[in-house]
């Protein structure tokens, strides 16, 4: 020990001398290099920082609770000790991300006192409205297509329409030869491409619901009716508290026809019209009915962690190499902690060891060529929600993002390797691309000398691994991503995933088999080629 730890040291010393001299430095090319920075990564370092992230008053790290606030603040703590820069919000190391859960208790829709169809005559997103009781509607006012601009306005000939309700088609008005009137040609405006913009306007006007006519409604319904289904927690733009938008119902043709009755004759005599002069004549529809719209919204607000160590080569820098790990676990069960010392602990601190032997090469001055981010995600027990809102909202351009190392449980042994603890599962590396498999197959072959197992990379396998954690939303984008993982065990998703269980000497390992695969992936000359056909 004392012989191997002198041979380190030396190196490590070697690099500091060489870093003083005024030429420009080489990058660490030796298979000895290599090693001491990869040497740096040790299982003490990792379970000093597993037992600190898996303790008890982590309170298992649920998104948006306490505990995985405290977790969020030690590691940011921790980038800023290793001197990373702040390229998150507000001068830090955040990305917020808002989740929210938004379910129907009431949605009704009644004609003439009688129950309509929701998702099959109309349909209303939870998602798009604010909650509210029963709102009794005696008149509609027929206004176009709800629009308000200087090429064209179905607002300049109404009155005051606070607190009423409006109905419009979908989409934009075009004149007699099909041009539309707000571009002047065949393409849409920025008000056919969404409905948020006549919905912030109905707002803005004071108008409570705006009914639409969707000659499409086979094809819109889908999502709505997924999100009113599915329950599932979705990233969100903004909280409840601060929308902007009126509520809205979607109408089928034939119920909107069936609503306006006798009014429809005027109503194809105001489009009609509209076609021709670009003038609108609103038409009052008196109406019999009763919305209800009440819900239950549960909102959580979780934070990424962006450890970022920029590249040093000029030509190759703005290329960025993500190395991912989510932090995040299940919270508690009434006093029982589920510390997820494994999921994702585990992960995590091998994340920050990684990070650390990065940030030791760019001290020496032999720092990555290409950036690289480590990414530490929460949200991904509520179904990988921080590694999509990444890949949503990058902080880097996808476009420049070579590949996604993610790091998943990496600290327990399965009941297919206990005879050799030293292995790994290795998931989705040839999906995209056979040169990120072959570079992680040499880098082991050359330093690490784990059992590479693949079972979880078949395309039949029945556990859908591959579409399971954080590497998939960098995958689906078309970025080539590889997912270590240890498999499942007794203590999987349980408050017995504790700290003491974790074999550090395996940890050990496979976080050195991540440093040796970034390494290489952020050095070589060439970018990582996609060659596989998804």
């Amino acid at each position: 020990m004392l012989r191997q730890g002198l041979l380190l040291l030396g190196v490590l010393l070697t690099f500091s001398i060489s870093a003083q001299r005024n030429a420009p430095q080489p990058v660490p090319t030796s298979e000895e290099e290599t090693k001491a920075l990869a040497a740096t990564i040790t299982a003490a370092d990792l379970k000093k920082h597993l037992t600190i992230i898996s303790a008890d008053d982590m309170e298992g790290r649920e998104t948006g609770e306490p505990g995985q606030k405290k977790a969020a603040a030690y590691l940011k703590g921790e980038f800023a000790r290793l001197g990373l820069p702040t390229i998150g919000e507000n001068n830090g190391y955040f990305q917020t991300i808002l989740f929210t859960r938004q379910k129907w208790n009431s949605i009704d829709l009644k004609h003439n006192g009688e129950s309509l169809r929701h998702l099959w005559e109309f349909a209303s997103a939870p998602s798009q409205n604010a909650s509210r009781e029963a709102l009794d509607i005696n008149e509609l006012t027929f206004l176009g297509y709800g629009i308000d601009d200087p090429a064209y306005s179905d607002y300049a000939s109404v009155g005051d329409l606070t607190g009423k309700s409006i109905l419009i088609f979908a989409g934009e008005p075009r004149d007699v030869t099909g041009n539309n009137r707000i571009t002047g040609s065949k393409e849409n405006s920025d008000w056919g491409t969404s409905d948020e913009m006549k919905l912030k306007l109905a707002k803005q006007k004071g108008i409570a619901t705006v009914f639409v006519i969707d000659p499409n409604f086979k094809e819109s319904v889908r999502p709505i009716r997924q999100e009113t289904l599915d329950g599932r927690m979705r990233m969100a733009e903004m909280k409840e508290s601060d929308r902007q938008t009126a509520n809205v119902v979607y109408l089928t043709p034939q119920l909107a026809k069936k609503i306006m009755g006798k009014k429809g004759k005027k109503v194809i005599k105001a489009r009609k019209k509209l076609e021709k002069s670009g003038k609108l004549k609103p038409v009052t529809i008196p109406v019999d009915l009763k919305l209800t719209q009440t819900k239950t919204v549960t909102e959580l607000v979780g934070e990424n962690i962006l450890g970022f160590v920029e590249g040093r080569d000029a030509e190759l820098k703005d290329e960025v190499l993500v190395v991912s790990a989510h932090y995040d676990h299940v919270g508690m069960r009434g006093d029982n902690v589920f510390n997820g010392a494994d999921d994702n602990g585990s992960g995590t601190s091998t994340i920050l060891e990684v990070a650390e032997a990065f940030v030791k090469a760019t001290e020496m001055g032999k720092g990555p060529r290409r950036s690289v981010l480590f990414l530490l995600v929460s949200g991904e027990e509520k179904g990988l929600l921080g590694s999509e809102y990444y890949a949503s909202h990058p902080v880097f351009p996808l476009e420049n993002t070579i590949a996604d190392i993610n790091v998943d449980m990496v600290g327990r042994v399965d009941e297919e390797h206990a005879d050799d603890p030293y292995y790994i599962y290795v998931i989705g590396s040839n999906r995209l691309s056979t040169e990120l498999h072959d570079i992680n197959e040499r880098m082991n072959k050359q330093y690490t000398k784990l059992e590479l197992d693949y079972t979880y990379n078949a395309e039949d396998d029945p556990n859908r691994y591959y579409y399971r954690s954080d590497h998939y939303n960098f995958a689906v984008k078309g970025i080539p991503s590889v997912f270590f993982f240890n498999g499942t065990h007794a203590d999987y998703h349980q408050d017995t995933d504790t700290v003491e269980k974790i074999n550090f000497e395996k940890m050990e390992r496979i976080g050195r088999l991540v440093f040796h695969t970034a390494w290489q992936l952020a050095n070589q000359d060439r970018r990582i080629e996609v060659d596989v056909k998804r």
